[in-house]
């Protein structure tokens, strides 16, 4: 048998999929050799993606991102309604479910341009609801926003079916690592670019009409992607999807074995990430007394890490393959925890250079785990019956990203008069946060291992390659001196 690729046909009732389980090639640089074939080079039109997923970072950082939870806190929301505004997007997918048997028939193309112009709507009419302070009370512009929020993530929802599907046949399999990193370089780099206009436009006591400055930005950032995203090239379903009127089988499609245990792992690691993006920001609000513009400037740390993730990685992903930098991302998660423990129970004191570091490496560790379980998903699903394939992997890990800031704000909200002190540590509810979310990526570094890929490196590979291939190998030396 061919060493290189390998194929196997899996037969589900009225459902043929044809699996192509594509190589991650060499475990190490000394198996690589000067004779391998050369990459494929991305196909005409990328650039178009490239620039959608600037302009969309641009728009979607400030409706599901920290501007928007601060605009929540200025509302007076709780930490259990701070959950549903985190949960609501991901926990929305679920109506890829439904929409994944017409995304072949509509195109890939159509299906998401119609969605992304729905979604644009909803942020225009968000912008209008801070203004509306002269009549409106608190409670009632927070109920205003849930609802245009909650149909804003249902467009979302739905018509996020087609991306990765579309993607995935558009890039070749040889270079969807490259194109990750990359596509996570510019959505990193905008994501930076709109947290500092966010927190110089708000400052440190905004207005209501500074809130509505800002989201009337990303609804024209959001505007903009829809002309790079007419310009992405098409590609066409394969016709035995696009005209079948077959039942899917989903379950056979989810006990897939390599599969279920990619939705799993994803799970896993959704549930204990899913409150990372919210309650950091409370805690800084709330507990550590941070204005508004000085916690976005903190914040915006976290896309310096998500872009350094590119030169961490780069080609790395596609050489060594995508556990290794799943391994990690996790250990790295692990470390992040324990410190957001350290500074809630007051062992250590709350500063700048403490946030920064570890807004930084929540952004590279999220970053690469993201990356690397695309890269994977994109390996382990087929042709046949991808749109459905792919509508399952993400409901699965966006119902537990969803799940878990509902669950985590609750969680915070019982806690609430549970403060503790023992021996010296401040048991408060947002120490016993972070204590949980260290538990919960525990767990989810034991789900990674039971990952298949079998060409894959190790951790410890990845790392000398990490060490040795990069300026971090001087400091290694010099180290090795002491």
């Amino acid at each position: 048998m061919d060493k290189s690729r390998s194929t196997l046909r899996v037969s589900f009732p009225h459902f043929s999929l044809l699996v192509a389980l594509q190589p991650v090639t060499g475990i190490s640089t000394v198996e690589r050799t000067v004779t391998e074939p050369t990459a494929p080079a991305f196909p005409p039109g990328i650039r178009n993606v490239f620039a959608f997923a600037a302009c969309n970072a641009l728009s979607f950082q400030i409706v599901l991102g920290s501007p928007m939870i601060l605009y929540a806190k200025a509302l007076d929301a709780s930490a259990t309604v701070l959950g549903i505004i985190a949960g609501m997007m991901p926990l929305l997918v679920i109506f890829q479910i439904p929409a994944a048997k017409h995304v072949a028939r509509v195109g890939y193309k159509n299906f998401v341009l119609g969605g992304w112009t729905i979604r644009v709507v909803f942020i225009f009419l968000m912008a209008l609801v801070p203004l509306g302070e002269v009549f409106l009370s608190k409670e009632s512009r927070l109920s205003l926003m849930l609802f245009l929020l909650f149909f804003f993530n249902l467009s979302r929802g739905i018509s996020s079916c087609g991306w990765l599907p579309w993607i995935t046949s558009l890039i070749p399999a040889e270079i969807r690592g490259t194109y990750l990193t990359r596509e996570a370089a510019m959505v990193n780099i905008a994501s930076f670019l709109t947290i500092i206009i966010a927190a110089i436009s708000l400052g440190q006591n905004p207005q209501a009409w500074q809130f509505s400055v800002i989201i009337a930005f990303s609804a024209c950032a959001g505007a903009v992607s829809l002309f790079f995203m007419k310009r992405i090239p098409e590609v066409a379903a394969p016709a035995q999807v696009a005209s079948s009127n077959t039942p899917v089988p989903w379950k056979e499609i989810l006990f897939y074995p390599p599969f279920l245990k990619l939705i799993i792992a994803s799970m896993a690691w959704s549930f204990a990430y899913g409150g990372m993006g919210a309650f950091p920001i409370a805690y800084l609000k709330v507990s550590a007394g941070i204005p508004e513009g000085k916690i976005l400037f903190l914040t915006a740390a976290m896309f310096i890490g998500g872009l350094c993730s590119l030169w961490l990685l780069g080609a790395r992903l596609d050489r060594l393959g995508s556990k290794p930098a799943l391994a990690l991302g996790h250990v790295l998660f692990l470390g992040i925890a324990a410190g957001w423990f350290l500074l809630a129970t007051k062992v250590v004191v709350v500063s700048v250079p403490s946030v920064l570091v570890l807004m930084f490496l929540t952004g590279l560790s999220a970053s690469v785990i993201g990356m690397a379980t695309t890269r994977l998903a994109m390996g382990v699903v087929p042709e046949m019956g991808r749109s459905h394939f792919f509508a399952l992997y993400s409901v699965a890990g966006s119902l537990a990203l969803g799940i878990a800031p509902v669950a985590w704000g609750v969680m915070i909200d019982v806690m609430q008069n549970a403060e503790i002190v023992w021996h010296g540590l401040d048991l408060n509810r947002y120490a016993w946060f972070f204590l949980a979310v260290f538990i919960a990526f525990l767990i989810s570094l034991t789900q990674c291992h039971r990952l298949q890929e079998p060409t894959a490196a190790s951790m410890e590979d990845l790392l000398k390659d990490i060490l040795g291939q990069t300026p971090l190998r001087v400091w290694f030396r010099f180290w090795q001196r002491f």
